[in-house]
């Protein structure tokens, strides 16, 4: 054990009682990269007394086949448990462990330090209440401490430890640790953050980790496991209006159904009156039923199954919330954006949201601002890439019940997830409902888009060609609307380079401004869709998830995808416009096909393959289709 007491053997039930009354502490390591944050967890477990005698002996080994120490052992070996982590002597992924002392229990994750990382310390530092930040005694305050800070503050953490590490490697220099103190109380009081103690170690020697260190006479404050035991960390967690996330919908059999889940804020009681969100349906609690029986109350932290006394519809994902204080419901945000992908982010693509235990649809827009880690300045951005931190509106499909990040991590915080991949991309924290959610409102009109199909004796559709630039869309398309229009038929045509030169004439040929081109296109085919006409958008539309999003805009069974399909090598022999041949030559960066993707449609309504079909057949095989959706209606 991390601690000695005489109960282990004399009373063992006693001590394991007052065990688990201890309260329990959750803190990372962080800072920038062999900063020794390692180092200084498996010095923790190893003068806890926590490293069993196997495990010392396999220390020792390790160190003289793995560790950077020489022949002296390598406490990071502890931790770092990834065969890549021992090659290169980083952490990689966030390493979790649990110790004791007499007065509390301890869960510290240690968390990466190199950029391309930053995403595994948000996941660290998203559930703990101290953050420890290491500094490299002789490097001082880096980019990625300052990084780390503002991220640990954007996270709700706001009691902060100072390590200035490696102290022996500048010979216990007080100037230096000063000069370091001060440097970081700076930058700390522009983040609002005033609970900072600074600690002067040396993580490989032992210096006031456990012990005091002669070698640090100067220094008169606390141990860093002596502050780590008395910081008093605000639960107030209890003091929050009750809030339950539903995780599962527990139903073992015909007689009981309850709702499954951690407690996210306050207290509850049988009896309770309790309000559903987002339908807003009100109830009152029967029972709270747990693994040991039902119980009386249920707080913050709790995992508890409740039972209700009216048969109202409760789903996974669903809020269960105090009826006289809820949570407010929206589906527009203002949000800090944590970005974690080597892909950009693309403001109006369609993302997923992890929020509780639901997945929803998310569409995050171009940033209002890019924060600077070093200088907190807020800089103009119109993404956000790899580690940058920003501020976005956001847009989610459906409305949900939230609270701002900084009042229950719970209710504020998801994460953004590619639809395509299943890559987590991004972490959001809502700041606030924007108050135009509650002022626009889809109004009720009189005159349809039946009733304007209806006038027009034919069925909305959207006909969308995709294809690469040379492929033939636009022949094919005009081909197709000269045909329905001489049958009586009412269209309009979206080609590409029509709608840049007004509606999209701001936007380039970068993967956002790409997306946004598509997005704006797809909105307008849908409103001529709702005005009863059939649509043709010619388009390269290089991501399916775009052409996805501009399926969903309307209704099922109105929407035809054509892949129009030729050989690379073809499509540029043609050439009509010069297009492939500026950019070979570097001048047209950007290029479909050349330098930047083309995602082949997986399964279109018509596929065109144009290197052996002439555009008068191509054009009948999609006026044939259409006519025959047409027939069908």
């Amino acid at each position: 054990m991390a601690h000695t007491d005489s109960r282990i053997a004399s009373d063992i039930e006693e001590y394991l009682a007052a065990h688990q009354e201890k309260s329990l502490l959750r803190f990372i390591t962080c800072g920038s990269v062999d900063d020794g944050k390692s180092t200084l967890i498996g010095r923790f477990l190893y003068e806890s007394k926590l490293v069993f005698e196997d495990h010392l002996a396999d220390l020792e080994n390790d160190s003289k086949k793995d560790g950077t120490q020489g022949d002296e052992l390598d406490f990071a070996l502890l931790v770092d448990g990834l065969a890549a982590e021992r090659e290169q002597g980083i952490t990689i992924d966030v390493a979790y462990r649990y110790f004791s002392t007499e007065k509390r229990k301890f869960v510290v994750a240690d968390t990466p330090g190199h950029e391309q990382y930053t995403r595994n310390m948000v996941t660290g530092a998203s559930t703990a209440d101290l953050a420890v930040i290491l500094v490299d005694a002789r490097k001082g305050i880096l980019t990625q401490t300052r990084r780390h800070s503002y991220l640990v503050t954007l996270l709700g953490i706001r009691h902060i430890v100072l390590a200035v590490n490696k102290l022996d490697l500048v010979d216990y220099s007080r100037g230096v640790f000063e000069r370091i103190d001060q440097e970081y109380r700076e930058f700390a009081s522009e983040l609002g953050i005033s609970n900072v103690v600074s600690i002067p170690l040396s993580a490989l020697r032992g210096d006031n980790i456990t012990e005091l260190s002669g070698n640090t006479g100067w220094y008169s404050g606390p141990t860093l496991i002596e502050h780590l035991e008395t910081v008093e960390v605000d639960d107030d967690g209890a003091r929050q209006p009750f809030r339950l996330i539903v995780q599962w919908v527990n139903r073992p059999n015909l007689d009981f159904r309850g709702f499954s889940g951690i407690v996210a804020g306050g207290v509850v009681r049988p009896g309770d009156r309790v309000r559903i969100l987002p339908s807003g349906a009100e109830t009152s609690i029967a029972s709270i039923v747990t693994y040991d029986g039902d119980q009386l109350e249920a707080v913050a932290g709790e995992s508890v199954t409740l039972t209700l006394n009216d048969e109202v519809d409760v789903s996974r994902g669903d809020v269960i919330a105090a009826a006289g204080d809820p949570p407010s419901v929206a589906d527009q945000f203002e949000a800090n954006i944590v970005w974690m992908s080597d892909d950009e982010l693309l403001p109006g693509r369609r993302y997923l949201a992890k929020l509780g235990a639901n997945f929803i649809g998310v569409t995050v827009d171009h940033p209002k601002y890019q924060t600077n880690v070093n200088t907190l300045e807020h800089v103009a951005a119109k993404t956000l890439a790899l580690n940058d931190i920003g501020v976005c509106t956001v847009h989610f499909d459906q409305p949900i019940p939230f609270e701002a990040y900084r009042d229950n991590r719970d209710l504020g915080g998801f994460v953004i997830v590619d639809r395509m991949t299943n890559a987590t991309v991004g972490a959001g924290l809502l700041n606030f409902a924007l108050r135009r959610a509650d002022n626009i409102h889809w109004q009720a009109l009189e005159v349809d888009k039946a009733a304007r199909a209806d006038m027009k004796r034919q069925l909305p559709l959207v006909v969308w060609f995709t294809g690469i630039s040379g492929a033939g869309k636009s022949t094919i398309a005009d081909l197709v609307e000269r045909r329905l229009h001489a049958l009586g038929h009412h269209t309009y045509l979206l080609d590409g380079d029509n709608v840049r030169h007004r509606l999209n004439r701001d936007l380039g040929f970068t993967a956002a401004d790409r997306v946004e081109n598509v997005r704006r296109t797809a909105e307008v085919a849908a409103l001529m869709a709702d005005a009863g006409l059939i649509t043709l958008v010619c388009l390269i539309s290089p991501y399916r998830e775009e052409r996805r999003m501009a399926r969903d805009l309307v209704a099922s069974g109105e929407f035809v995808e054509v892949f129009v399909d030729t050989p690379l090598d073809q499509a540029e022999a043609r050439d009509p416009k010069g297009l492939y041949a500026k950019a070979r030559r570097g001048e047209l960066p950007n290029f479909t096909g050349i330098d930047s993707p083309y995602e082949t449609p997986e399964n279109p309504e018509i596929h065109i393959r144009t290197d052996g079909t002439e555009p008068e057949r191509s054009a009948g095989i999609v006026v044939d289709y259409v006519l025959g959706r047409l027939g069908r209606h």
